[in-house]
């Protein structure tokens, strides 16, 4: 997997495996980068990412052509702006739940009037070793836009969502989507309704579905909705697993 393939292989319902990276830390990015993932996303809405450690992140990303996406804070311009800047494959935006949310993340994505910002010695550009037509082109074939959807406004926007050109993605976030129904957890018809609802609208406008799940189980069972890009756990959920299944390994030893 690389950065200039990621899109297209997205984009064609192959299944491909990442996860949400927490911690702020580029080598923690080294080693999930050899783990054999399709891709990390770095969640700066959820977790400790300023300006700094996405750059140190998004250095050794490139370096390594391991795909990396960033969960902006919000879909504002300027935060979307620097995470294709520093390099990332694409975006993540979190509560998109209108057409005119959606017109606004992708055209924040793309180069053009009213657009991204063109600047040819960032990162991304090659630090002025690209030229113009090159990079415009390049934006076209790898820049990535994934639109979360998080509130039932949402889902019942998801057809013309995925229907916009700019837009690549669609991916439900079932936590968030489940509280705003006044639910408790994810087991729920409005859910799994849901999952139904922006299954149709990806297939339909041929876009990639996405969404986290908790497991690879998990993932088998909602595969049947049409995901193809799933966000697995994360590597705090990981690094929690592996290490209470030590202790208790340990800990049995001595019964």
């Amino acid at each position: 997997m690389s950065f200039t393939t990621f899109r297209s292989r997205m984009l064609s319902g192959e299944k491909l495996a990442g996860t949400f990276m927490k911690t702020p830390s580029h080598d923690v990015l080294e080693v999930l980068a050899i783990s054999g993932l399709d891709f990390v996303c770095l969640d700066a809405e959820h977790a400790a990412f300023d300006r700094a450690a996405l750059d140190a992140c998004m250095a050794v990303a490139r370096a390594l052509d391991f795909p990396v996406l960033v969960r902006v804070a919000s879909g504002t311009p300027e935060a979307i702006l620097q995470a294709l800047d520093m390099g990332a494959v694409g975006v993540v935006v979190p509560h998109v739940d209108s057409v005119e949310k959606a017109e606004a993340v992708a055209r924040s994505a793309r180069f053009g009037l009213g657009g991204r910002g063109f600047a040819g010695s960032t990162r991304w550009a090659g630090y002025a070793t690209r030229g113009m037509p090159e990079l415009l082109e390049r934006s076209k074939a790898e820049t990535v836009v994934i639109a979360q959807i998080e509130e039932p406004a949402g889902v019942d926007a998801a057809d013309a969502i995925a229907a916009l050109e700019g837009v690549d993605g669609l991916f439900l976030g079932p936590a968030d989507l489940s509280v705003a129904y006044g639910h408790q957890g994810q087991d729920n018809p409005d859910l799994a309704q849901a999952l139904e609802t922006c299954g149709a609208a990806t297939k339909a406008h041929g876009k990639a579905y996405v969404s986290w799940v908790a497991s690879v189980e998990q993932a088998k069972e909602r595969a049947s909705y049409g995901l193809n890009v799933f966000f697995i756990a994360s590597e705090h959920a990981w690094m929690l697993a592996g290490a209470k299944a030590a202790a208790k390994g340990i800990r049995e030893m001595g019964e």
